[in-house]
């Protein structure tokens, strides 16, 4: 129980520290070239609102195979789930086939 604890301790101050050095790095650029999008030791972020037409093209993207997305919002990745799914939904749709 103790090490869970612990392990969760580290988690949340890694996560913090990351989150503070991502928005330390955007604040600072210029105004004018914030993005609130980008990676830092390789893990992307986006802190931007999402939108609709985002949270569609990270996980339900059927323009390209890749499974592992960039998040939508926040850090780390993303699962986009259609070419995960896409053989059973053509299994689904078209059962004799």
């Amino acid at each position: 129980m103790a090490r869970r604890r612990l392990r969760n301790a580290v988690f949340t101050l890694l996560l913090g520290a990351y989150v503070a050095l991502a928005i330390k790095e955007q604040l600072n650029l210029a105004p004018q070239e914030r993005t609130w999008h980008g990676r830092l030791a390789g893990i992307p972020y986006d802190f931007r609102l999402p939108t609709l037409q985002k949270l569609r093209d990270t996980f339900w993207n059927k323009d390209t195979s890749q499974v592992v997305m960039p998040p939508a919002f926040g850090i780390g990745w993303a699962l986009n789930l259609y070419p995960l799914l896409r053989s059973r939904l053509l299994q689904a749709l078209n059962p004799g086939a």
